[in-house]
């Protein structure tokens, strides 16, 4: 049963990647956590999430827009490597206010409360018609790079903030999508250094087959995302991207991401 749920979300959860650009680690880390302690979740989710990533570079990394990478991606490099190293210091910290349902307990983190308003923001800027026509001009790259990447190091979620900016960088959906991708490698590519040292001291307890598994699930759904977003127009990813933000944004706030 945990193959089967843990297989179905990486599955789906990457099919998603190609429309909203985020998604993957947002699901997948919360399920992961139910088997293993949130910090190995963390980095277990930046394995599957970085592998995916590389995989649908070389499906859609030609149509990636360079310049938006670099200025995006450099300033997210080295942010993820602070987030990352931050999580690892902040492992062991107590919540700030903790909350149960349903038999479950739920922690509630200053860290995950100024994420989720972060992404209140931009769901707020898609939704009010005066704001609807904003772009984000090359000059804020940087610092929409800076604000994924620390996401991504504490929180192994770095996309929702990164679709964000790039859905206002004026780029079409393929290049949206490759752009996101490229990117995704970038700030993968510096957390798992980080990351490396929880797997030399965990490794034993982390289980290869559940992760190998959710490696072939988010392969899978790569392909089904891909063909499946020749069907789509910017707007439609646009709001995709706006929902998905309101219900992530919610449920950081409340502890249950």
């Amino acid at each position: 049963m945990m193959t089967l749920v843990v297989a179905a979300v990486a599955c789906g959860a990457s099919a998603l990647t190609f429309v909203s650009g985020f998604g993957l680690g947002t699901l997948l880390m919360p399920v992961f956590a139910v088997f293993m302690p949130v910090e190995r979740a963390v980095a277990a989710t930046g394995v599957v999430h970085f592998l995916n990533s590389l995989f649908k570079f070389w499906l859609v990394g030609r149509r990636a827009h360079w310049p938006t990478v670099w200025r995006f991606g450099v300033p997210a490099l080295v942010a993820s490597l602070i987030g990352a190293w931050w999580l690892v210091r902040l492992a062991g910290e107590p919540p700030i206010a903790t909350w149960m349902l349903g038999g479950r307990v739920f922690h509630v983190t200053l860290v995950k409360l100024l994420i989720g308003a972060l992404l209140l923001v931009f769901v707020l800027v898609e939704w009010v018609p005066g704001w609807r026509t904003l772009t984000f001009p090359p000059s804020y790259m940087p610092l929409g790079g800076v604000l994924s990447g620390l996401a991504g190091g504490v929180s192994g979620m770095q996309g929702a903030l990164r679709s964000a900016f790039l859905a206002r960088a004026g780029l079409d959906r393929d290049a949206f999508v490759a752009t996101g991708v490229a990117i995704a490698c970038v700030i993968d590519v510096s957390r798992m250094g980080v990351y490396s040292r929880m797997f030399a001291q965990h490794g034993a307890a982390i289980d290869v087959r559940l992760l190998s598994v959710a490696v072939l699930s988010a392969f899978v759904g790569a392909l089904v995302g891909r063909r499946y977003l020749e069907r789509l127009t910017m707007d439609a990813v646009r709001h995709v991207i706006a929902v998905l933000l309101l219900v992530m944004a919610l449920a950081m706030g409340a502890g249950m991401l």
